[in-house]
Order: C-alpha cells, then structure tokens, then sequence
C-alpha cells in the first residue's frame, strides 16, 4: 500500500539554487549594459591603479635598482638580473641596524607633521568658517580672498613662500624690524620643520573652511533659536548644536586631511628641494628619494616604503571608521 504525503517531494533540479556561473550568465543577461558601461573605467584603474600597485608590490620582494633592472642603451638590450629576496626590504627597514635613521625617525615626524597640519587646518578653518557664517559686509569678497590659498597652483604657493623664508626675505625683514630673532627657515632642522608646517597650513585651511562653511549651513537655525530661549550661552551652543552638526562633515574632512597630509609630497619636495632637509623628510618624500633622488635608484626599498605607506592608511582609516561609528551609537 502506497502513502501519498502532500508536499514531501523533493524539489527539482529545476528549483534549485543556481550556482555561481548560472547567477553569472543570468545577471549579465539582464544587466549587460550596465557592464558595458563599468568596463572602461574598469580597464583605466586596472591600467593606472591595479597594475603598478601590483607591480611595486612585486619589486619589494627583489632587490631591484637602476643597476640590475632591465634597460635598453642605444642598440643594446641589458636583461634585468635582480633576485627574489622574500621579505628582506620589510625586515632591513623595519628592524635592520639603520631602521631608525631610515625609517623610524621620519616616521615619527611624518605622524607630528600629519597631527600638527591637520589639527591647525581644522582649527583655523573652523574660526574662519564661523565668521564667514555670520551676516557680515563684503562677506562674498572676504570668502574669495580666503579660498585663493587653495586655488593657486601648489607650486606657485611654495616657490612663493620660500622667498618669503629666504635670509633676506619678507618674513627676516619684517622680523628684523621689529628687532626680532631672524631663524634660517631654510637651513636649521627645527625651523625647516616649523616652515614646512607653516606652507602647508597656508595651503589646507582654505579646503577646511569651504567644506565646514557648508556644514554650518546645513544646521537648523531653529536649534540654535530653540538653545537660545533655553538659555543656552554662546559656548553652550557652540558645543551642544554646533560641533553635534558639524559631526558628519567634520569625520569625512578630517579623514582626507590626514591622509592628503601623510602623502604630501609636494609641499616638502618644492620647498627644500630633492637634497636638502633630511630631517623635514617626510615618508613619502623620503621613498622618492631612495628611488629617484640618488644613484644607484633603489626601486625596490623606495616600493617598499610605497606598500608601508599604503598599509599604515589602510590600517588608521579602518579604526578611524569604527571610532567614528562605535561614537555615533552612544
């Protein structure tokens, strides 16, 4: 005797899951021209993005330099001939017998610089966005004066301030005057450092003050009315309204703060030059210095500094993100 029970059946091939090749062709047959479109900008990363960053990371496992690279002279063709080293660029920077000189000393200055160029971006750009936000004349003319720092060309700027810190520039003269000490910005290590962190903050506050203007635009005047008829003095509302409402802006303009101001190059490259201030030597600039500031170029320690760099960002901004998300759910 045979028991019929509804629903029992197993399902059919035809029912099941389909695998990862069948969602594949099913989801390009729906989606193909939205493909079509990704694919170009696909092709130009992995041109530009991708491939060199796979290719530095594969010189810092050899001991590539100008002398065993490959490399055409006239007629002739020389075949690279440098080694698979493994992990030797990691170890000799990191842990090696010159690692502090090398590494450890200019990172502890790339982090002060980092600190000391990002907070004073976003406190000068703070003050200045909270006085553009104010109804105030000429307050169009005063927002285009203040945003011109940002709008020169970097190399303008720079070349601009380093005759500015010359022995006989404006800054001595004006220092002179005023019967004032006149430091050799250019020439001693503290100052070199001090004129660096000088250029830059010149260069990032105006980015700063754009991007929190607009945030302080985007608060409520009812809460700061609501604050006012609570009571609310002046710093309370500062406090209590205006940073809470800045919160959003501020994580996303600090994040590209710090990593603009860890990866800046220019600044410290045109303003001392590819020789001078090895003290003021940022990680960056200090790579580019192994790899095309010197002879023999050593492509393969400069890469490593590259994926070092690359690492120590990826690594702040993934605990930055869960600082800023850990904060928003208290």
């Amino acid at each position: 005797m045979t028991v019929a029970v509804d629903g029992a059946a197993p399902k059919s091939a035809a029912t099941a899951r389909p695998g990862p090749l069948e969602r594949l062709r099913r989801s390009w047959q729906k989606h193909w021209y939205a493909y079509a479109m990704v694919a170009p900008i696909v092709v130009v990363l992995g041109v530009l993005v991708l491939y060199p960053l796979a290719q530095g990371i594969y010189y810092t496992l050899t001991d590539a330099n100008s002398l065993n690279s490959a490399r055409t002279i006239g007629a002739n063709h020389i075949a690279a001939t440098y080694e698979f080293v493994g992990m030797h660029n990691y170890a000799d920077i990191l842990w090696g017998p010159t690692a502090w000189d090398r590494f450890w000393s200019h990172f502890i200055w790339t982090v002060v610089w980092t600190v000391a160029c990002v907070t004073l971006h976003y406190v000068i750009g703070l003050g200045l966005a909270l006085l553009l936000n104010q109804k105030l004349r000429g307050r169009t003319f005063y927002r285009m004066m203040l945003i011109l720092p940002w709008a020169v060309p970097s190399f303008v700027t720079v070349f601009s301030w380093r005759l500015m810190l010359s022995d006989s520039g404006i800054v001595n003269t004006v220092l002179g005057t005023l019967h004032l000490p006149q430091p050799e910005w250019l020439e001693q290590p503290h100052f070199q450092q001090l004129a660096a962190i000088l250029v830059n903050t010149w260069v990032g506050v105006p980015f700063m003050m754009v991007s929190l203007l607009g945030g302080l635009q985007s608060i409520s005047a009812d809460l700061y009315e609501a604050a006012e008829m609570d009571g609310a003095s002046a710093w309370q509302r500062f406090r209590h309204v205006t940073l809470p409402g800045l919160r959003p802006v501020s994580a996303t303009v600090v994040l590209l703060g710090i990593i603009w101001t860890f990866n800046q190059f220019v600044i410290i490259f045109l303003l001392f030059g590819n020789g001078g201030a090895p003290d003021a030597q940022i990680l960056v600039t200090w790579a580019y210095r192994l790899g095309f500031g010197q002879q023999p170029r050593d492509f393969a320690q400069s890469a490593t500094y590259g994926v070092l760099l690359l690492s120590i960002l990826i690594v702040f901004t993934s605990f930055y993100r869960r600082w800023l998300a850990r904060n928003e759910q208290v």
